[in-house]
């Protein structure tokens, strides 16, 4: 599991040169008078994307200053530095995974919560050229599907089809690695699992291929964050004010973004890597379009998250086998009332 993001998002971008590069972000609110500010390392789970321009919203409009912090806004230079660093010591904040947080706490007792939701849904999708007539669980039975070699893939492809009555052991899972993509426009497979709603789907449409996909909260999964933000037991603890500031700048920042996605998106622009992840601008246009409904709802406001949630997706991981023991909801996820 800890290789799903390499998965998700490097699969079909062909643009990745290694992600050993630091992107840190600064606003000139937070340089001016910055001694004065608090430090805070924030470390994303990727190169800087549409998920993310929020926070360089927040940094450009000087809302981290206002709450008393410099955030130094960071690309990981591993797989799972998010939720390593954090753990460590090493960095403040993390954005990862539901899934990944529930089974470091559960199978290595890592010290980290989850302190806000930034996606409240799956952005993971099965994900088929259109003439293909892949559109529901049902007609995966007897195809090729690939992945990108990790047990979370496995266990949703497994549990959508047991869930509607439809036999997991006729799909032929292959292991594709980084090309999700390419291996369904070469027709290697028929469907895939492991490209992002948001990324590849407009990615693609712009290449000129037509798609189907479904969610797999839609058939037995159950609902789970896509992202969320992560901090140590200790800073917690210990600092939680300065966590609370952190949220209340963040939703600063995605106000703007829901208000004036267009300026918001040229501040993520002009803060992207392209050396390692060049972004295409009507990619990125079409990618807050899918983004915004699924990161605020009308039942959920931006960063909130539900002990419900979180349960669920702990007791779906423990049917599955992903994790040999339950956590309780309180050593995975706290509410900070910002």
């Amino acid at each position: 599991m800890k290789k799903r993001i390499l998965a998700l998002l490097a699969a079909g971008t062909m643009l990745l040169t290694g992600c050993g590069a630091q992107n840190a972000a600064q606003s000139d609110a937070a340089n001016s008078g910055s001694d004065d500010l608090q430090h805070l390392t924030v470390v994303l789970d990727w190169y800087p994307n549409a998920l993310h321009a929020f926070l360089y919203e927040a940094q450009e409009k000087g809302y981290f200053a206002e709450e008393g912090l410099d955030v130094d806004i960071q690309s990981p230079a591993g797989v799972n530095d998010a939720m390593s660093m954090v753990a460590a010591g090493k960095a403040d904040i993390g954005l990862y995974y539901q899934q990944d947080v529930i089974q470091a706490r559960a199978e290595q007792n890592v010290p980290i919560k989850s302190i806000g939701a930034v996606v409240q849904g799956p952005l993971n999708i099965i994900l088929s050229l259109k003439d293909k007539n892949i559109t529901k669980p049902q007609d995966l039975e007897g195809k090729t599907v690939g992945y990108a070699g990790t047990e979370l893939s496995e266990a949703l492809v497994r549990s959508i089809m047991q869930s509607n009555g439809a036999d997991p052991n006729s799909v032929n899972m292959v292991d594709v690695g980084f090309d999700l993509m390419s291996s369904m426009t070469t027709g290697n497979v028929d469907a895939t699992i492991g490209c992002l709603v948001n990324h590849e789907v407009p990615q693609m449409e712009k290449e000129g291929f037509e798609v189907n996909y479904f969610f797999p909260d839609d058939y037995g999964v159950p609902k789970y964050y896509e992202g969320i933000f992560l901090a140590s037991d200790d800073m917690i603890a210990n600092n939680s004010d300065t966590l609370k500031g952190f949220l209340r700048a963040c939703s600063k920042g995605f106000e703007d973004f829901k208000s004036n996605t267009d300026d918001v998106l040229q501040v993520l622009l002009d803060n992207q890597d392209e050396a390692n992840f060049a972004l295409d601008p009507d990619v990125e246009k079409k990618s807050c379009e899918t983004l915004l409904p699924l990161m605020e709802t009308e039942d959920a406001k931006f960063l909130s998250q539900t002990e419900q949630c979180w349960q669920e997706n702990i007791d779906w991981m423990y049917d599955q086998g992903l994790i040999a023991e339950k956590p309780d909801v309180s050593d995975v996820m706290v509410n900070l009332d910002f």
